[in-house]
């Protein structure tokens, strides 16, 4: 089988020669060429470059393009803040700015064309890929989710817009369908075989606001995909698992979750729909920080609890832009060659990988003059989900002044992993008021974060 076929096999529920390999190689794959984030993701050229090399170095079945969620926000009117090693972020909210008070917004009417921001820029890229390597790898072409879109649209006024004008949300919502669809068209177009919906802020809603808000929305969107002859993948950050058979209804072919589901027992939902379910290697404490056995031992205890039918092997989300070749390298191993990674994983012995047992302090929450908000994150500023629940923080920071704290504990640092494992955080992106959590992978209304703010104020 070439890894096109083994991908198209995998999405059809029948067994495949090899365990499908597709490695979310974003920004890192600028990494292998030497050109930074922000480079790789605004030059076509650099662009298809790492891209070639990714699939040269990982022999990926499956491969995405573009990973960038931020492209139609851009065309939207959103400004983003470039970085040197993660996509850029959305920094500005037209529909929140533009709105005097929660009830004046004009949801848009506008659907950027073909020719419009970086779009170009991708689908050049697309075609340039599948010339390159199209025939013997299936290629991803991912699109924003119109919860994201939406969220990136009117900020974290979304959340009460649910509550308070549902009317306008779902507007909103049909509105970031319609330029869902219209993007996956273009990709489509330029030869993506699979358009995989990106939208991490699924796992920050109920079930309930999920099924009256979103379920008709991805449902026609994953609709729409299969006219195009297309497949699909509903990606999601977070801990989606309220959500998972939920977003089975919608009907997609393809679900992807990272490292705060238990792969396994979702697995078990998405057998029954006849759903493929892709993931889910821990991004920071396995592919950046491990080592290569970890990441070896990591892929073949993935694959053996997955079991050889609608699995697709791939990390949580986007790796790390600094994340180890030699550790991509193990994990493509262990997909098409285990008994490699399992002589790479004896060769390295049975100690643990215990790189994080580091002292960490913990605050003395009691005797602190104010309350302390920890918000622990992946990193809000490479996490749409990370990124709004910072938001919320920092805006409860510039409401309440001097009265509280906040700090952000990124996943990404060493010793955040630490700090992590010793407070016993389940999942991320969480916060935490003076040591207790107060919410964990779900972003708070306004009202609800003031009234818990205002309770730890008055306990000191």
């Amino acid at each position: 089988m070439t890894g096109k076929e083994r991908v198209y096999t995998a999405f059809s529920g029948s067994p495949t020669d090899k365990t499908v390999w597709v490695p979310f190689a974003g920004v890192h794959a600028g990494k292998l060429k030497g050109y930074s984030a922000d480079e790789v993701l605004s030059n076509v050229d650099y662009l298809v470059s790492s891209l070639v090399e990714a699939n040269n170095l990982y022999d990926p079945d499956g491969q995405p393009v573009v990973f960038d969620l931020q492209i139609e926000a851009e065309t939207l009117g959103c400004k983003l803040l470039w970085s040197d090693k993660t996509p850029p972020t959305v920094v500005s909210h037209p529909l929140a700015e533009n709105a005097a008070d929660a009830e004046s917004f004009e949801v848009p009417t506008h659907i950027p064309g073909p020719t419009e921001g970086r779009i170009p820029l991708c689908t050049e890229a697309m075609r340039r890929m599948k010339a390159a390597v199209g025939e013997r790898t299936a290629l991803y072409g991912l699109i924003t989710g119109p919860m994201t879109l939406a969220s990136h649209l009117r900020g974290t006024e979304l959340f009460m817009d649910l509550i308070l004008q549902p009317e306008k949300a779902h507007e909103l919502l049909a509105y970031c369908l319609e330029v869902a669809k219209a993007v996956a068209g273009y990709y489509v177009q330029a030869g993506m075989d699979v358009i995989a919906v990106v939208d991490p802020m699924v796992s920050q809603i109920s079930p309930d606001h999920f099924e009256e808000f979103l379920s008709p929305v991805f449902t026609q969107l994953f609709d729409h995909i299969r006219s195009l002859k297309a497949l699909s993948s509903f990606f999601v950050c977070g801990n989606a698992t309220r959500n998972i058979e939920s977003m089975c209804k919608t009907r997609p072919n393809g679900i992807s979750v990272d490292e705060n589901v238990d792969l396994v027992a979702a697995k078990r939902i998405t057998d029954r729909y006849g759903i493929v379910m892709g993931g889910n290697l821990p991004l920071t404490t396995i592919m950046l920080m491990g080592n290569q056995a970890d990441n070896a031992k990591a892929a073949l205890d993935l694959i053996e609890k997955a079991g050889e039918k609608w699995f697709i092997l791939s990390p949580g989300c986007d790796m790390p832009y600094d994340t180890p070749p030699e550790n991509v390298i193990a994990v493509a191993q262990a997909a098409h060659n285990p008994d490699l990674a399992r002589s790479i994983v004896q060769a390295a012995g049975d100690k643990a990988n215990d790189t994080f047992d580091i002292p960490v302090d913990i605050p003395d929450y009691a005797h602190r003059a104010v309350p302390l908000v920890e918000v622990f994150t992946l990193d809000s500023a490479s996490c749409a989900a990370c990124t709004y629940m910072m938001a919320s923080a920092n805006d409860m920071k510039q409401l309440f002044g001097d009265a509280i704290d906040v700090v952000e504990y990124k996943y990404t640092i060493r010793e955040n992993v630490a700090r992590c494992r010793k407070v016993g955080v389940k999942n991320l992106p969480s916060i935490y008021i003076d040591g207790e959590l107060a919410w964990s992978s779900i972003i708070p209304t306004r009202e609800e974060f003031i009234a818990a703010i205002q309770k730890a104020i008055a306990a000191h």
